[in-house]
């Protein structure tokens, strides 16, 4: 979707120039905003993300290894704040996760296209800051947004599905699945349990 160098550069600036600081967040406004209650959206819109603005402990439960027939998980805390960008129509994340071997920051940003009523999702780690991952593109309908990419894991070709569901006005959970073989079979690898803080 970002072919070009530049736009990438610039959109990568301006995660880090808003986990910096440089972008202002107001937690009591944005957790006062309208707060989804998890029922039927009919069709995607810029207010889908409304449930998710204000601060959140998280639960996550990963695999630790994916796509090697793998049943150990690591299961570890960690937090989150989302704000509001561009009127509403954008969001972005800065989360802190817990992990056993070592705490890493991260920024997830969302943004609305009114034109396709899709959502694109970004991630980028700040362990690898010069890299930021393919959009999960996606929809919300009856209170689920499924996104969907293709992607590479180790080389190979995969597609990523990630979903948000269980929303609550104090809750949520984002669930990421892998599929080597186009889609046919998923393996889930990665939930978080979001719970809001006051």
């Amino acid at each position: 979707m970002l072919q070009d160098p530049h736009r990438r550069r610039i959109l990568q600036l301006s995660l880090l120039a808003a986990a910096s600081g440089l972008m202002p967040f107001d937690t009591a406004s944005a957790a006062g905003q309208n707060v989804g209650d998890g029922k039927a959206e009919g069709t995607s819109g810029p207010g889908d993300f409304d449930f998710f603005l204000g601060t959140w402990t998280v639960r996550h439960r990963r695999l630790k290894q994916r796509l090697a027939n793998n049943n150990e998980w690591q299961e570890f805390d960690g937090t989150c704040r989302v704000w509001p960008l561009l009127g509403g129509v954008a969001n972005i994340n800065e989360r802190v996760v817990n992990r056993p071997d070592g705490v890493y920051r991260g920024l997830g940003l969302r943004a609305f296209d009114a034109r396709t009523k899709t959502w694109a999702d970004w991630n980028l780690d700040a362990r690898h800051p010069h890299k930021l991952d393919v959009p999960i593109i996606g929809t919300f309908a009856n209170g689920v947004g499924t996104f969907l990419s293709d992607d590479t894991f180790e080389g190979r070709p995969i597609k990523v599905r990630g979903i948000f569901s269980k929303i609550t006005p104090t809750s949520a959970q984002w669930e990421q699945a892998f599929s080597p073989d186009g889609g046919r079979t998923w393996e889930t690898n990665w939930v978080m349990r979001y719970t809001r803080t006051a």
